[in-house]
């Protein structure tokens, strides 16, 4: 089957998972939760992997950061430090050292082997939303309520550039995959491209309907945006024409900043949240939804897909903040 797949003309399952990936056919993923991590008391806002797939983040309004082991989902350290809730983790590309941005408006820096803070950043002058280092993780680029995005130097811990980026909350913020472009998104509906060295902006993206944005990623070799945005659906961009290729629809999103992420290890697969307290997993070519996955007692804010293996980890809200972690059988047979 494999050898009988013929590129699409848009070409996106290639430029998804990077030069020289030949894309396999799709085989229907059969995802079921293997892990149900508890030890979060309120809504679990972020999810993030390391590098090596090892090891899970999580972050939650209890104001705390966890790390739990993906194989085995034990809870391996608890980081406390933040004095309110905390809205999203990010690794350094070594694995070394975890960002996390909180309503008490600073982003922290763990050193995750010492078990310490190894820098506080202040400059925000509200509630820090989203963060992301790049790929060297030399820099930091952070968005917030205070309709900045900021681009911190990680040695010195001091903010470089204040991006006057959005007449609203900033929702999400990342790097391209070479750091030379941020990415950021808010609730003005407005997505917008940055050079990382100038701080100069590119591209504005921008729906006729304007919709929130909840949140954004460039695809992995970055020639494509995954936007999800607050009408019920999550738009594939080609930003440098300014076209929307893809939509994928059938999971709630109205309310919340909600993550949607792509996954690559099987087949090529974008995976969201719900506020129907459900993952939604689509094809990325055909748009047709691949599984749903339930469990989850209330909405599902966060997603995160490894690194390397067919996992997916989710987490919701209030009444429900745990964290599950779903394997795919299908690929283990």
């Amino acid at each position: 089957m494999a050898d009988n797949y013929t590129l699409p003309p848009t070409g996106i399952p290639q430029a998804i998972s990077g030069e020289g990936l030949k894309p396999s056919s799709q085989i229907k993923p059969n995802y079921r939760a293997k892990y149900v991590l508890s030890g979060h008391t309120m809504a679990v806002s972020s999810l993030k992997f390391s590098p090596s797939g090892a090891l899970l983040a999580s972050a939650a309004a209890d104001k705390q950061i966890k790390i739990w082991d993906v194989y085995t989902g034990e809870i391996l350290k608890t980081f406390s430090g933040h004095r309110e809730g905390v809205n999203d983790i990010a690794w350094s590309s070594d694995g070394e050292y975890l960002a996390s941005a909180s309503d008490d408006k600073t982003i922290m820096l763990w050193n995750i082997e010492l078990n310490a803070v190894a820098k506080t950043l202040h400059g925000h002058t509200n509630f820090v939303f989203c963060v992301n280092f790049n790929p060297r993780s030399n820099l930091l680029v952070s968005g917030g309520y205070d309709e900045t995005v900021r681009v911190w130097d990680v040695a010195r811990g001091t903010s470089m550039k204040v991006l006057p980026a959005h007449s609203d909350p900033v929702t999400a913020v990342g790097f391209s995959h070479d750091g030379t472009l941020i990415v950021s998104c808010a609730m003005d509906g407005l997505i917008r491209i940055w050079d990382a060295e100038s701080g100069q902006c590119l591209k504005t993206l921008v729906d006729d309907d304007n919709p929130i944005c909840s949140h954004v990623t460039f695809s992995p070799n970055s020639k494509y945006i995954l936007a999800a945005t607050q009408d019920s659906t999550i738009r594939l961009w080609n930003y440098q024409n300014s076209r929307c290729v893809k939509t994928y629809k059938g999971h709630t999103n109205r309310t919340y900043c909600l993550f949607a992420c792509f996954s690559t290890t099987t087949g090529h697969c974008i995976v969201s949240g719900s506020e129907d307290c459900k993952v939604y997993l689509w094809d990325l070519q055909t748009r047709e939804p691949l599984q749903v996955l339930e469990g989850h007692r209330d909405t599902v804010l966060a997603v995160a897909t490894h690194p390397e293996r067919a996992v997916i980890a989710s987490a919701s809200m209030e009444k429900d903040p745990t964290i599950r972690l779903w394997f795919n059988d299908a690929n283990e047979a």
